[in-house]
């Protein structure tokens, strides 16, 4: 029996470019690579030189706070490139896939009879570990704690983010393996969220406890979730992951092979034919970006949604947790007058000269305009509008800036990230970094408080 979540704050983001349900396999990419900002906090060492060849699922670096987490390759070839920045911090690993692909085999696990101890180990070493998020602070899920929950949100409310109940189909045996084993990682439930409407291949799934979700974005977030279903209070762990990362523990755990393989929704109003791809984590955007044409050579290309994503070039890489990859028209026009005139084009959640709440379903091609600058914070009241969780946005928001650690805890920092501030930085009138603002002040709790 599921557990009714309805979400009434929020703003749906309506865009044009949406993904078709269908689904080609990009062409093989040259070079993979392996982003080292996706691993926020993580202070690799290397295992391996450059020009060393390596096979896929091989452990290529570590996390030097835990020896046993081990980040492992997504495809076989040669190591060509450690890209390092400021003091030799190393940014991307590069590597140069060989056509015929060679695995590590690690021996197959049966989540169902395999014992706590041997699935931690096993996800350790096999390099399936980084995909488990912790909260609070947003990092890689320390493997020697024991969270009192997991939650997954199988519910999509992101702008044109990629749809689950597509993505998933006929994958439910990975799944299934996958919440065994992190079920037996946790004395607590394994919560599941899914729409209210649609089939869903998360619902039919054994040890969890299920939640159908309704109502605008952010109510797709796992963090409204949980909010909603187990706050996080101070001093306790709750663990995250994708669904589409479960299926990838799944199918390595059963198979003994890290399949890196992903379905990539390539969205966005710059998008000629908007689909799913099948490709690889690292591969290059430009193997099924161009596949599918593009508008206008004046765009911007996003690894992620457009609110929570990070600017990519078009011969960039796919992110390690990013299942969708968006493309919109940049934004460096200017508009004369546009603060003062009727709009009519653009979506908003106040009424002040624009008309988006007379069609709410009304799709629209945005760009990556900002429409403003940076100011102080006008107290407006538009982002408890959007903001569905117990907190005051705009104190924590303050207290993160001005380094208040009392207030900081007080105000709920311990229950979010970033992407929880997304939308409220969105409709910001001020054109406040919401987002950058939380991840410091994380960090700053995670440093002095640990």
């Amino acid at each position: 029996m599921s557990k009714d979540i309805r979400i009434k704050k929020g703003l749906n983001i309506n865009l044009v470019g949406a993904a078709e349900h269908t689904t080609s396999k990009a062409a093989l990419s040259n070079v993979y690579a392996i982003n080292l900002l996706d691993f926020h906090g993580l202070t690799p060492k290397m295992l391996v030189k450059e020009g060393a060849e390596i096979k896929a699922g091989e452990p290529i670096f570590y996390n030097k706070n835990n020896e046993n987490m081990l980040f492992v390759a997504p495809v076989s070839g040669e190591l060509i490139e450690i890209v390092r920045g400021a003091r030799r911090k190393i940014l991307t690993i590069k590597i140069l896939a060989d056509k015929s692909q060679e695995f590590i085999t690690h021996d197959k696990l049966d989540p169902a009879t395999a014992s706590s101890d041997a699935i931690r180990s096993f996800l350790l070493k096999s390099g399936c570990w980084p995909f488990i998020r912790q909260r609070p602070y947003d990092l890689i899920a320390d493997p020697e704690t024991t969270p009192k929950a997991i939650f997954i949100s199988g519910y999509v409310t992101a702008p044109l983010a990629a749809d689950l109940n597509y993505s998933l189909k006929g994958k439910e045996e990975f799944l299934q393996a996958a919440i065994t084993a992190l079920g037996k990682l946790t004395p607590g439930k394994i919560h599941i969220s899914i729409g209210k409407s649609g089939d869903s291949p998360l619902q039919g799934l054994n040890g969890i406890e299920l939640h159908k979700v309704s109502g605008p974005h952010p109510a797709g977030l796992v963090g409204t979730q949980i909010n909603k279903i187990d706050p996080i209070n101070k001093g306790e762990l709750v663990w995250t992951i994708s669904p589409q990362d479960l299926v990838i523990l799944g199918e390595t755990m059963l198979s003994g092979k890290f399949n890196a393989e992903r379905t990539v929704a390539l969205v966005g109003a710059s998008v000629k034919e908007p689909k799913y791809y099948t490709t690889k984590i690292g591969a290059e955007v430009a193997t099924f970006l161009y596949a599918s044409g593009v508008n206008t050579d004046n765009f911007r290309v996003i690894n992620g949604d457009v609110l929570t994503g990070s600017t990519v070039k078009p011969d960039g890489y796919l992110g390690f947790y990013n299942t969708t990859v968006t493309a919109i028209p940049e934004g460096d026009d200017y508009e004369f007058f546009g603060w003062n005139k009727p709009i009519f084009n653009k979506i908003s959640n106040t009424r002040a000269l624009t008309f988006s709440w007379l069609q709410p379903k009304k799709k629209y091609n945005l760009t990556t305009n900002t429409n403003g600058e940076h100011r102080a914070f006008v107290i407006t009241g538009h982002y408890e509008e959007v903001f569905p969780m117990d907190i005051y946005p705009l104190q924590l928001l303050k207290a993160c800036m001005v380094k208040d650690l009392d207030e900081m805890e007080q105000l709920g920092l311990y229950e979010v990230i970033p992407e929880d501030f997304a939308l409220t930085e969105f409709v910001c009138i001020s054109k406040q970094p919401h987002q950058q603002i939380i991840r410091e002040g994380l960090d700053l709790l995670h440093k002095e408080i640990g």
